[in-house]
């Protein structure tokens, strides 16, 4: 508008200075002049010096504004402090994942020492599960109203009193209290394994947050590991020798105690909230909306109603409760081929887990550079069924291909932990990442549950190859879901669009509303791309 009114009052003729009254209302599409010099208003300055050039300078002021109606960036920022936030974070969700898992590993030693049955030490580790499932709902109620904080100092707190609890059971006839102890420790469980994608989204950048919540996870992941390579050190097989035996229990349950107490008065001091400023634009539009909008209810109601969400959450739990139920019987597995191999037994976990680790860290920075989300939980998903395949059908070939087959096995299936919590916070965005993931990880415990007494039961009764099959199968039926997944990044699409000044995308062309957030469309940038 403004170049057309300077065009219409000041079209020059062969750079002369004085115009008629009916050359200057002569329309400028009919007079076709070749050079426009020296057109300026004091704001604007125009050079043009043919018909294909123009040249536009502003102010520097003006340079640097929006234009009328194009949406202002929100401040963000990042702060040095996120690393220490989830540092502290992942080395408490470590102990309690070595909590969860150092009485399986070493299933033969604590049935003999507590004279109990070896169903009865495998719900040592099944009440992680089972305990996760009623209290989830509770626990992502308080991760909404009370935070971050407040939820991370109880499953440390919690985590740090089961470890001392331990330590009064003590004695071959104590076996109740150390299930009373590990009862406190899976209570601690549901305010841990939910905060990994909520600390990411909160404390991190878009361009880190994939990775961020991979590290998150890879601490409880690096705490299975932990909880396969040192209880069988600590605790060797001495059935001639029972009071050796519960010194060196109390030896592992003292060192756990002691690192809890740390931990927690570490997480006391350094975990927070939130930074004053949002990392990300996606954070920022959140804090933007009235806190009064926001219903928990009607959060999970939107989850339910979300059939993306519902099949990764049949897909996820199926993966993870597999992972479980490997990780719960992987003790019974190796001995029942390789007898007397408890230390190997570990080791092998060990090697599990860790190749899971370095997964992890792969699958969340690839996710960080290309966004592809659906395609990249497709083909975790489908190697981890193959790896699980080789992993079935050789494991009583050789120990050292034992050692082979579990890293490739645990390289796919530890790995896409962080890929589900990330995907499913993508798809439900702008929905609690704390809901999203609890409602992940209590579908993980369910079939978990489910997996570890089905598969414990065939591998007593027939073998571990039955086991094993039995868990391909349900994976095979979770590569079908998966497939079926209907991708759109949400919270990606919301960082896109405001830094771009676009509009939000989400699944539909129209406007949508999700508990007191409004997002717009913008069919660009919604769908996942693929390679």
């Amino acid at each position: 508008m403004v170049a057309g009114e300077l065009l219409q009052e000041h079209i020059l003729h062969g750079g002369a200075p004085d115009q008629s009254a009916a050359a200057r209302d002569t329309p400028a599409a009919e007079q076709k002049p070749e050079q426009y010099q020296d057109l300026a208003d004091g704001e604007i300055h125009l050079t043009v010096q043919g018909p294909d050039t123009l040249e536009q300078e502003l102010p520097p002021s003006e340079g640097q504004a929006m234009l009328p109606g194009e949406p202002k960036p929100l401040e963000t920022k990042l702060y040095r402090r996120r690393f220490a936030v989830l540092t502290i974070f992942s080395l408490y969700s470590l102990v309690n994942a070595f909590q969860w898992i150092q009485y399986s590993i070493i299933t033969n030693i604590f049935t003999d020492y507590y004279s109990v049955s070896s169903l009865q030490v495998d719900w040592l580790s099944v009440v992680y599960m089972v305990a996760y499932v009623p209290l989830i709902f509770p626990a992502t109620w308080l991760l909404d109203k009370k935070g971050l904080r407040v939820t991370a100092l109880l499953g440390a707190g919690l985590n740090c009193i089961g470890a001392w609890v331990k330590c009064a059971s003590i004695g071959p006839g104590l076996f109740w209290v150390t299930m009373t102890a590990q009862i406190i420790c899976s209570v601690a469980q549901v305010f841990i394994l939910g905060l990994p994608s909520r600390i990411a989204s909160v404390w991190f950048g878009p361009r880190e947050v994939s990775t961020a919540c991979a590290t998150a996870v890879l601490g409880n992941q690096l705490g299975v590991a932990v909880g396969f390579l040192l209880p069988p050190v600590l605790v060797p097989n001495t059935p001639e020798d029972k009071e050796l035996m519960g010194h060196n229990i109390g030896v592992m349950f003292y060192g756990t105690a002691a690192v809890s107490t740390l931990l927690f008065i570490l997480t006391v001091t350094v975990i927070q909230d939130r930074p004053k400023l949002p990392p990300s634009q996606a954070q920022a539009v959140l804090l933007t909306g009235p806190a009064e909008d926001y219903s928990y209810q009607k959060s999970i109601i939107n989850l339910f109603k979300n059939k993306p969400f519902i099949l990764l959450l049949l897909s996820y739990g199926i993966m993870t409760g597999s992972f479980y139920s490997v990780s719960t019987l992987l003790n019974q597995m190796i001995i029942y081929h390789y007898e007397g191999e408890e230390l190997n037994a570990g080791r092998i976990g060990l090697t599990l887990v860790l190749a899971g680790m370095v997964g992890s860290i792969l699958c969340g920075l690839w996710l960080d550079h290309t966004k592809t989300y659906k395609m990249t939980t497709l083909v975790v998903y489908i190697l981890s069924f193959i790896g699980m395949l080789v992993f079935t059908f050789t494991l009583k070939l050789y120990l050292l291909v034992v050692f082979f087959t579990a890293g490739i096995l645990g390289f796919f299936m530890t790995g896409y932990l962080p890929i589900g919590f990330e995907f499913g916070v993508e798809i439900t965005y702008p929905e609690s990442e704390g809901t999203s993931s609890g409602l992940l990880n209590a579908f993980a415990q369910v079939f978990g549950i489910i997996f570890t007494l089905i598969q414990g039961k065939l591998t007593s009764n027939y073998n571990p190859q039955a086991g094993n099959m039995f868990l391909c199968a349900w994976i095979f039926l979770g590569i079908i879901l998966t497939a079926m997944i209907k991708s759109e990044l949400k919270r990606h699409g919301v960082n896109m669009g405001n830094s771009t000044g676009q509009s939000v995308p989400t699944e539909c062309p129209a406007e949508k509303v999700s508990n007191g957030v409004t997002l717009e469309s913008s069919s660009g940038l919604s769908r996942e791309t693929s390679l």
